[in-house]
């Protein structure tokens, strides 16, 4: 159809504009006349080298140069106010020990934002930092100030500087200390105490077993409330489908919550959140695919229940096409975490799909034919039907093609772009199948023969369970040349093939018998009427006498 082949290639321009758009919009918009384009932000000229450029990369940038005792470097993130030498490496020392004993909250609680938080009631060039010393809560902040070569920064304040001191001289005890034994907590392994050792072997197998026992009783739980087995059995391996990606994912949630409460060091904290972020998306993920498999599964099983095959491929699409934004919003989200732009990610992806717009117009016209004929219900896994001059059953519908299983059991596969302008007989929609035949009565049957086999094929039409009443009909239809010719025709209210060639075979025999019953019976096919004609007499010759 060459409506369809223009619309498809109207979306393909559609979407190759709107992602040049996209990707270039503001030299687009400049060329424009009267339009005037919004200045662009100025960014520094060199990107700061430590990171602080946020107050997330200040405070990690600051503990992990502590950690490797580069005082020098963790200097340059203090606004100093005049410290020096052994000053600033004290003070350093001391404020890393309070964020690694104090700061309870999640480390990515902290700003990635370059202008910091906006809602938070402070200037907009102050940041909070949040400690948790005994029961009392104590504020430290950040402030932003410019660099002359990379532009405005974050460094920790100097008024925090200067209560450091007091602070670190009354120290408070932590959830470890309290809860753990002295003895555990004096002992160390690769520079972390005992008891942190086993507070965190502790957060990851509690909340296993805890949410892995819950799953279990939430197990028997439905069983016991639904007394119908088929829906017990359904609910049943719906929650075994998911239940151990729920009792993974709730316990890494608990785990991640409880870390900041063990007293790692923030550098530790910072790099172990970002793996364990990662873990999350692959089992929130995971757990999102296994989620729409089940559920469009037991979706597609209530549609073929119904009789809605149409219904079911349509589904069946529709779960390839989610699944597949499924996993590409994951990857975006792990791009992310490891610390890729996902703004010049995307506009890169923006940039390869023009090129992919372009230079695939006809997967594009396959996946637009494809979504075209589920939706107008022409196709749908399972259907015997006839495509051009091929017959057979669809046994798969993809994004790009139709896959048919012939009667000689090859498998065919038609891109969708071509079926939809194709020619497409759909035998599965039949709600009843026709019997039409002609049957030739042998010559030197009487008149009462006939009206006797028409009397009676109408009566096996009319008593036949199957036979469309309305429609049927038994009629003498022509003298032929070499046989006396009846038209059979009748509705067989079936869609199953097989049970219409049973019921088909078993009509035929009965007329058949009603022939033979009404003392005639078919005609020979080699049969033909022949004249038989006297020959003229031999006229005797007159006497000459």
């Amino acid at each position: 159809m060459a409506m369809f082949k223009q619309f498809c290639a109207l979306v393909t321009a559609v979407v190759a504009s709107a992602m040049l758009l996209t990707v270039d919009g503001g030299s687009a918009a400049a060329q424009l006349p009267g339009v005037t384009s919004a200045p662009a932000a100025v960014a520094p000229a060199v990107p700061d080298p430590l990171g602080r450029q946020t107050p997330l990369g200040t405070i990690t940038g600051f503990s992990a140069a502590v950690n490797d005792s580069d005082f020098l470097t963790a200097g340059r993130y203090l606004q100093r106010g005049g410290r020096t030498g052994q000053d600033v490496e004290n003070i350093a020392r001391d404020l890393n020990e309070l964020l690694d004993r104090y700061f309870t909250q999640g480390i990515n609680t902290l700003s990635t934002s370059p202008a910091g938080r906006v809602d938070d009631g402070l200037p907009l060039n102050r940041e909070r930092v949040p400690l948790k010393i005994g029961a009392r809560s104590v504020d430290l902040f950040l402030t932003r100030v410019p660099d002359p070569q990379t532009g405005q920064i974050w460094l920790v304040s100097s008024d925090t500087l200067a209560q450091v001191p007091s602070l670190i001289e009354s120290p408070q005890v932590t959830l470890v200390e309290r809860v753990m034994p002295a003895t555990w907590v004096s002992r160390t392994l690769f520079d972390v105490s005992l008891a942190q050792w086993v507070l965190y072997a502790a957060s990851i197998v509690i909340p296993l077993l805890l949410f892995w026992t819950l799953a279990t009783a939430a197990n028997a739980l439905i069983r016991r409330r639904n007394p119908d087995l088929t829906r017990r059995a359904l609910v049943s391996s719906w929650w075994k489908g998911v239940s151990w990606l729920l009792v993974l994912g709730f316990s890494l949630v608990a785990h991640l919550e409880f870390m900041p409460l063990l007293g790692f060091s923030l550098t530790f904290r910072y790099t172990y959140s970002r793996y364990a972020l990662t873990a999350g998306v692959l089992v929130f993920a995971l757990l999102v695919w296994r989620l729409m498999t089940v559920s469009f599964y037991h979706a597609r099983l209530l549609a073929l229940r119904r009789g809605r095959s149409d219904t079911r491929s349509l589904m069946l699409l529709g779960e390839r096409v989610l699944k597949v934004l499924v996993v590409l919003s994951a990857l975006l989200i792990l791009l992310s975490l490891a610390g890729v732009d996902t703004s010049t990610a995307l506009a890169g992806v923006g940039i390869f799909g023009v090129a992919v717009a372009l230079g695939a117009q006809k997967s594009i016209e396959n996946l637009l034919g494809g979504i075209f004929l589920l939706t107008d219900k022409a196709l749908a896994v399972g259907d015997f039907c006839q495509i051009s001059d091929r017959i057979g059953w669809i046994e798969d519908i993809t994004l790009r093609s139709i896959r048919l299983r012939t009667k000689e059991q090859t498998l065919l596969s038609i891109p969708a772009g071509a079926l939809a302008q194709g020619n497409i007989e759909n035998f599965a929609t039949r709600q009843k199948i026709p019997v039409e035949t002609v049957l030739p009565l042998k010559y030197g049957a009487t008149p009462d023969q006939l009206r006797s086999v028409l009397k009676g094929i109408r009566g096996l039409l009319d008593g036949h369970a199957l036979v469309e009443k309305e429609t049927s009909r038994i009629r003498l239809v022509n003298f032929g040349p070499k046989a006396i010719e009846l038209e059979l025709f009748a509705y067989l209210e079936t869609s199953d093939a097989i049970r219409f060639m049973a019921e088909r075979e078993d009509l035929l025999l009965a007329a058949a018998t009603i022939l033979e019953s009404c003392g005639t019976g078919f005609a020979s096919p080699d049969q033909f009427v022949s004249l038989s004609l006297d020959a003229p007499r031999q006229q005797p010759e007159p006497d000459p006498s």
